[in-house]
């Protein structure tokens, strides 16, 4: 078993995939030390049997061609759980794979769960094991073993399995254009942006006051830009804790900064350190009423904890019996939405959403459906024109 190391290698291989309806794909990568991902193997399988494993390591070898089979809109290009393989594609690649089909996704369409994990996919639709030996392998070192390898290619010839087993699911079911709403994010190149300027949205949790959260603003940019040009994880320039807490106690001298718990002895005398000190000041310079707070900050319009509950139930029903994993339904948040409001801008009101769920949704907010438990399952009952009164 032999990884392409050379340009030539992997544009005849290339070439040959292009041939293919469909091709499965897969990468691994290494990012504990590093802001971005570090590419260290692409593994491709296509129906006819052909494999290949490029070493993106090797001195000698450009990936353009690999670049061009993932642009190719003749073919297919099937993944696992791609967000993670498709950041990288973009970010070394400048593109997003056309088409595009991602099996953990029509996994949750045709009833396999939430987050139905690859190993029981492969085990219940393709009927095989994966051996889990070389799951955590340091996939930069070289050279691989054979069984690194074999296991790592194991990964999208299962894929050429579980893919068809699902195609045909999904058109004996209509549900196809079910997809494409989650296949539209995942290859759209806003999703893999990272913007410093959003970078406080991660951390911001149930900060209310506009204060801290415009100090969190700007240490979160100085961070996330800090992280980018230095290619290191954000940890190594401040913990999430140390952000929180500068944006919480707003130090503005030197000593203020030094006396806060999570900032490392003699850092606050640091260049880092004045870094960090001006970025409060551009916080705190900050207009409060331009603040935006947090989503979670928001208090919904009115104590309809009860009804929220009783949404849940009626999607876990409604999916039961559909055969779909609820969370390509609706959120909690959509739920919380459509409690307090039967014209929410969310998407289980819209398209084939509100056919399966949200017209039920409605009606039972009405009093026109009801619930009731059978043989230990929920049945959804339809009550006809809502009660008077």
């Amino acid at each position: 078993m032999k990884l392409i190391t050379s340009t030539d290698g992997l544009a005849a291989t290339c070439a040959q995939f292009a041939t293919q309806p469909f091709v499965t794909v897969d990468t691994e990568f290494m990012r504990e030390t590093t802001y971005y991902p570090k590419l260290c193997l692409i593994q491709i399988a296509a129906p006819d049997g052909s494999t290949a494993l490029v070493d993106p390591l090797a001195p000698a070898i450009d990936l353009t061609p690999f670049f061009a089979l993932m642009g190719d809109e003749r073919v297919l290009k099937v993944f696992h759980s791609a967000r993670q393989d498709l950041e990288i594609i973009w970010l070394q690649g400048g593109l997003l794979p056309q088409p595009f089909f991602d099996t953990q996704v029509a996994a949750m369409v045709c009833g396999y769960g939430d987050s139905v994990s690859y190993e029981q996919l492969v085990n219940d639709v393709a009927k095989a094991k994966i051996d889990k030996s070389s799951r955590f392998t340091d996939w930069s070192r070289r050279p691989l073993s054979e069984a690194q390898l074999s296991y790592a290619l194991s990964d999208v010839t299962h894929l050429i399995k579980v893919y068809e087993a699902l195609a045909r699911q999904l058109l004996a079911t209509d549900r196809g254009a079910w997809l494409d709403e989650e296949m539209a994010v995942l290859t759209s190149p806003e999703t893999y942006r990272a913007d410093p300027d959003q970078a406080w949205r991660r951390l911001a949790g149930r900060m209310r006051k506009a204060r801290e959260i415009a100090i969190l603003m700007e240490v979160a940019a100085w961070r996330e830009r800090e992280a980018q040009s230095r290619n290191v994880p954000r940890g190594r320039i401040l913990k999430d804790e140390a952000v929180l807490d500068v944006a919480t106690a707003a130090p503005r001298s030197v000593e203020a900064l030094g006396r806060l718990r999570t900032i490392p002895t003699g850092f606050e005398r640091s260049r880092t350190g004045a870094e960090i000190l001006a970025a409060v000041e551009r916080g705190l310079a900050r207009d409060p009423a331009t603040i935006p707070l947090p989503e979670r900050g928001r208090p919904r319009s009115g104590g309809n904890g009860a009804l929220v509950e009783l949404l849940k139930v009626l999607l876990k029903a409604v999916c039961e019996q559909e055969r779909v994993a609820p969370k390509i339904i609706a959120t909690v948040d959509d739920l919380e939405a459509l409690a307090d409001d039967d014209e929410a801008d969310v998407p289980v009101l819209t398209g084939w959403r509100r056919r399966l769920f949200g017209e039920k949704a409605l009606a039972l907010k009405a009093g026109r459906m009801a619930l009731s438990a059978e043989g230990g399952r929920v049945v959804v009952r339809d009550l006809g024109e809502a009660p008077n009164g």
